[in-house]
């Protein structure tokens, strides 16, 4: 059983160092001329499929939007899931789960088990205290899946928490990525990684970390090759995973108009191709 780390490379290798999102929200819906309702959001996904399955290195479904639509999003989504990991498509669950205990036990078969919805890797939020996460990262380890650990994001309000000083004087968003390293030391590229707003303006320092940087914010919240360069030093691009969701999503809902624009992106990010 090959790791998560291992079969990210390997498809970052092949499609290009990019995972696009599958975000059906009410906005998006409109604009495709899709309805606000399940059936509008199992046409989006169905389209998404079709447009980047086979096409991409990861794919992204956006869990809130499913579950606003109760069991039959849920539903969707389980389905949607299904059809991109038959065909060896990556699928990174983007549900930001976070608990301790049991509860987070329960978030983790969720996810990073064999049920309907469980997927290649999960986002997951350490602030409750990174060790909260270890129901996570021990079965992500045993499955061969893989967990993305939020560190620093790019909203304002995440700076109140994450740029806080810890007694050592490391920033609390610091302080996650040496633990997500921590998880990955010794292995040829790890399968804990982090997450880390494209748009931010504080580099972190990430020499140690051995594992996948998902940088969401690309496109058009404002990021870019630019942003991306200025926030990871030049031998750690190759484990940079940007994220493309509104940019590519706002073409739709032609699919060759959004693999024209996923190919567009993948081309601004060829230099990360190791």
């Amino acid at each position: 059983m090959k790791t998560f780390g291992a079969r990210l490379q390997h498809a970052m290798r092949h499609f290009g160092a990019l995972c696009v999102g599958i975000d059906p929200h009410p906005g998006l819906l409109e604009s495709w001329g899709l309805t606000d309702d399940v059936d509008g959001v199992e046409k989006f996904a169905e389209i998404c499929v079709e447009a980047f399955d086979g096409e991409v290195a990861l794919i992204k479904p956006q869990v809130a939007f499913f579950e606003a639509y109760g069991s039959g999003g849920i539903a969707v989504l389980e389905r949607t899931i299904e059809v991109l990991r038959a065909s060896g498509t990556l699928v990174l669950a983007d549900a930001k789960r976070g608990d301790i205990g049991s509860t987070m036990d329960a978030y983790a078969r969720t996810w990073l088990a064999d049920g309907p919805l469980g997927s290649d890797a999960v986002t997951v939020s350490p602030y409750l205290g990174f060790g909260s996460l270890a129901p996570a990262l021990t079965l992500a380890e045993a499955n061969g899946r893989g967990v993305f650990v939020l560190a620093a994001t790019s909203n304002p309000e995440g700076a109140q928490v994450q740029r806080a000083l810890a007694a050592d004087g490391r920033t609390v968003a610091q302080m996650v990525v040496d633990a997500a390293a921590q998880c990955n030391a010794g292995q040829e590229f790890g399968s804990v990684g982090i997450v880390l707003g494209a748009t931010l303006t504080e580099p972190l320092d990430l020499a140690a970390l051995n594992g996948p940087i998902l940088m969401p914010g690309v496109g058009a919240q404002g990021g870019g090759p630019e942003t991306v360069r200025e926030l990871v030093s030049d031998h750690l691009l190759p484990a940079v995973v940007p994220n493309a969701s509104r940019e590519v999503l706002r073409h739709g809902p032609s699919v060759s108009a959004l693999r024209a624009k996923l190919r567009a992106v993948q081309d601004e990010f060829a230099f990360l191709r190791r």
